[in-house]
């Protein structure tokens, strides 16, 4: 099986991932080599915008992955990719400032204003790129593995995993606002200045974050398309809709369920690593019950059990949100309320079910003037 063969009959995923490639293409390009003044300039702001939006949607492909395919609806997702978010923070903070006289590490600046004397165990190690993309993905793949060995074990299933999922993130939203953690308190991690020995505020280095997040989207998407077209897959799709008789059967349906469930948390991992260097910052807030159910609302925007919709859905919502928020900052929420009560209503399979209607109509076209012939 070749690398591209899950996109074999993706009309949808294929026109996504040109649209992804080409503006890959076309951003760095309009940004770098046109100058500013120029209409055709891209600013380092939109691009840094831009490349936001893509560590969402590669979020809202692992969300779209275990409610989609696997019939879990996941409210915790946020506190995967807040972890993973936070692993890239603390490598970031590391590169803040020299070493002491004996080769010891600079504390970060609020455990200097904690009095803080040493730096916490857990935080040596972090000053190596790849031991914090290590934890980028074990981080919350251990979090989601424990989580999911226990809820599934237990056949934990529908609205009872739901709540329990958010009720994870929940707490730990609360243990990261304590300044006991180590890990910043309520203000989190910010004012970073270099990742790999680049300037984060060069242009150049907003171009390669924005890259890396376009790549990660590709390669999660087609890790995530495999996943759905294989015979792990067609047993979460059993599983999805007709667990009890799938368990019967005899598949193991706690083992598969623990395998997508940690992947897709790994995955979440990703997007949040991508996420903090391009927004600068990253706080207990990214582990709010309410961003979880955000990521639930763009796969339904976008359309559930498609992957390429969860894409399209957290890009729309999101640039939706920047509008808004900017144009009319107290409708937001409500703006926000009304979208998805319509797309419910008016589209239940989302923007994709709209696509997919609309191919099938014109593939189906032929055929019956064929017949009338």
């Amino acid at each position: 099986m070749g690398p591209l063969t899950p996109l074999r009959g993706d009309t949808g995923g294929q026109v996504m991932l040109a649209v992804v490639l080409l503006v890959a293409i076309a951003v760095p390009v309009l940004n770098l080599a046109v100058p500013d003044g120029n209409p055709w300039h891209v600013s380092t702001y939109t691009v840094t915008l831009l490349g936001k939006y893509l560590s969402y949607a590669l979020l809202a492909v692992t969300v779209d992955l275990v409610w989609g395919y696997l019939g879990i609806l996941s409210l915790g997702h946020g506190a995967f990719f807040a972890l993973g978010g936070y692993a890239m923070g603390m490598y970031l903070m590391r590169q803040i400032g020299d070493r002491g006289v004996y080769g010891d590490p600079v504390l970060p600046d609020f455990m200097v204003f904690l009095n803080w004397k040493e730096l916490p165990w857990f935080w040596h190690g972090f000053d190596m790129f790849w031991l914090a993309a290590l934890m980028v993905v074990l981080l919350p793949g251990l979090l989601a593995f424990v989580f999911g060995w226990l809820a599934f074990r237990s056949r934990v299933t529908g609205v009872y995993l739901s709540i329990i999922t958010q009720a994870l993130t929940y707490a730990l939203m609360l243990a990261f606002f304590r300044n006991e953690m180590g890990f910043g308190g309520n203000n989190g991690l910010t004012d970073f200045k270099d990742i790999l020995g680049f300037n984060l505020q060069a242009d150049s280095t907003r171009v390669a974050l924005f890259l890396a997040s376009a790549l990660a989207l590709a390669v999660g998407y087609i890790a995530c398309r495999w996943i759905v077209t294989s015979r792990l897959g067609r047993v979460a799709v059993a599983i999805r809709d007709a667990e009890a008789r799938t368990r019967f059967i005899g598949y193991r349906v706690d083992r598969v369920k623990l395998a997508i469930w940690t992947f897709s948390a790994m995955l979440a991992g990703v997007a949040g690593a991508l996420y903090v260097p391009q927004v600068g910052i990253i706080n207990p807030g990214e582990f709010a019950p309410l961003n979880s159910i955000e990521l639930v609302v763009w796969v339904a925007v976008g359309g559930r059990a498609t992957l390429y919709g969860a894409v399209v859905g957290a890009v729309l919502v999101n640039y939706g949100k920047t509008y808004f928020t900017g144009a009319f900052p107290e409708a937001w929420l409500f703006a926000l309320g009304g979208l998805f009560v319509l797309v419910t209503l008016l589209l239940p399979r989302g923007i994709a079910g709209l696509f997919r209607l609309r191919l099938r109509r014109r593939t189906e076209a032929p055929a019956v003037r064929e017949a009338r012939a």
